[in-house]
């Protein structure tokens, strides 16, 4: 039986920017991996969400690096919406298909920490979900002011948990979707 009150979103986990540069790479990458698997074996709906810069950019529909990274392929029967601004929610169909499904928590994980995880993670809160941010479970690059560290700890460790969401150790988040 599906657990149909929670679904884990993944986020702009897309080939073109899947890369070494992005902060603790190799620990998210595993750590995605390991909510993907536990999602599938507790029956949470796994969603993924894709980034489309739009015509003429490298990351758009039809180029290679558009497509989901092959660490995290979906499974055939796993929704993609697809979005062209930071947040998932924003236009790309995700919402309203929420909110049919009757979910009420979503737990967020991918890239960019700064971008689009953190509108998305806001957007969601916005919209009276119950928001859950496993940790490192989102990254990003170093950029003009602050490493991809010390990004990451800001959002996860100061700006999101207790106000818009709950910042959790994975092995709990696994548990919660195993309980639910």
């Amino acid at each position: 039986m599906r657990n149909s009150k929670m679904v884990l979103l993944v986020i702009d986990t897309q080939k073109l920017i899947m890369n070494n540069q992005l902060y603790n790479f190799d620990f998210f990458t595993q750590n995605v991996a390991k909510l993907i698997s536990a999602a599938r074996e507790s029956h949470v709906e796994v969603i993924y969400v894709r980034h489309d810069d739009g015509e003429g950019e490298a990351l758009t529909k039809g180029k290679k690096g558009f497509e989901i990274a092959d660490e995290f392929t979906p499974l055939s029967v796993e929704k993609i919406f697809d979005k062209t601004v930071n947040s998932a929610f924003k236009e790309s169909g995700l919402l309203e298909y929420l909110i049919e499904k009757g979910i009420e928590k979503v737990i967020i994980t991918g890239l960019q920490t700064d971008y689009c995880i953190d509108a998305s993670v806001k957007c969601a809160f916005e919209h009276g979900f119950e928001v859950i941010i496993p940790a490192n479970a989102n990254t990003t690059e170093d950029n003009s002011y602050m490493t991809g560290e010390k990004t990451y700890r800001y959002y996860n460790e100061m700006m999101w948990d207790g106000r818009y969401g709950k910042c959790e150790p994975l092995e709990d988040v696994i548990a919660l979707m195993k309980e639910e």
